[in-house]
């Protein structure tokens, strides 16, 4: 089969041949429609993520989109997202003709919106999901502010909230490119990054006051150090990244005389259900258009090109490969 292979852990893929792969019991088998280049694709394929180095050669997509050919639960001809475990364990992963995940890892989907529109949202948007509602527990009506709005994750955030009833969404990002998808994906202001924390906090204060509810963080550093001090009374801060940096100073007696709460969010620690459930409310809203990314889509032969542009942050919006 066709697959995108890391030979060597650091450097960019190759597209070549690869073994077809070889379904075992409780897996499936899925020909690949659709595969996001994503930020957990370069960083195992690194060798220097906590993962450790990968076992090498293997095909890295840690998740995609595609039809059943084979299972055991699924019946054939179901359309799928699927999670991979590539470049954390020994396995290939969706950047090929054909992917074998486990049976707990294929969520069968509806058929709206299209392939390249839930490759690019999945778990971006599986995050937003639960950071706003099994971490952050927003109710109808609250402020949120979204760090890293133009990303995949701050696009997702906004749409989420909105369709959860927030009353106010606000977006953080970089002038240029990354706003206009802030506010293509619903934010009502989008305010301007800026390294420094001190300038930050000044302009959020400026534009909030301490009237944000829950601050979804996908960046770290100063942008973080400044929206926990616009959280408002019980507001919550719920960190899933930290793209800008991984430090993040708070003030105690802000955090003590508000009764903040600074919360951790990873996928890897939520069930399948969980997944499961919070992919289906997602593709259900963004099958009518509430929750976005901005995608482009490239064919898989250049997955190379792709991969450099997503290394170098050249990218306007997430790049999707279609084999």
């Amino acid at each position: 089969m066709r697959a995108v292979v890391i030979h060597t852990p650091g450097q960019p893929p190759q597209v070549g041949d690869h073994p077809d792969p070889v379904v075992e019991p409780g897996h499936t088998l899925v020909r690949v429609t659709a595969v996001p280049v994503v930020p957990l694709d370069l960083l195992c394929a690194s060798g220097t993520s906590y993962f450790g180095e990968p076992a090498v050669p293997y095909v890295p997509g840690v998740q995609g989109v595609g039809v059943v050919e084979e299972s055991g639960s699924v019946p054939v001809g179901t359309r799928v997202w699927f999670a991979t475990s590539a470049g954390m364990a020994p396995g290939d992963g969706g950047m090929a003709d054909w992917c074998v995940v486990r049976d707990d890892d294929v969520v069968p989907i509806e058929d709206r919106p299209d392939d390249a529109a839930v490759a690019a949202l999945g778990t971006s948007a599986i995050a937003a999901w639960m950071s706003l509602t099994w971490k952050g527990r927003l109710r109808p009506g609250e402020t949120v502010l979204a760090l890293g709005a133009g990303g995949a994750v701050g696009q997702s955030v906004i749409g989420a909230a909105r369709a959860l009833g927030a009353g106010r969404v606000v977006g953080v990002c970089r002038p240029g490119p990354s706003t206009e998808r802030a506010r293509a994906a619903g934010a009502d202001e989008v305010v301007a990054l800026h390294d420094d924390p001190v300038a930050m906090t000044s302009l959020l204060s400026s534009q909030l006051g301490t009237g944000v509810d829950i601050v979804v963080d996908p960046v770290g550093g100063a942008a973080a150090t400044a929206a926990l001090q616009v959280l408002g009374l019980e507001g919550r801060l719920v960190n899933l990244g930290g793209s800008m940096a991984d430090a993040t100073t708070y003030s105690s007696a802000v955090l003590r005389s508000r009764s903040l709460q600074i919360l951790g969010y990873t996928n890897n620690a939520i069930s399948p259900d969980q997944r499961r459930e919070a992919l289906t409310a997602v593709l259900g809203h963004a099958a009518v258009g509430r929750i976005r990314v901005a995608h482009e889509v490239c064919p898989l032969a250049a997955a190379g090109e792709a991969w450099t542009r997503q290394a170098a942050g050249e990218v306007d919006g997430r790049l999707v490969l279609v084999p």
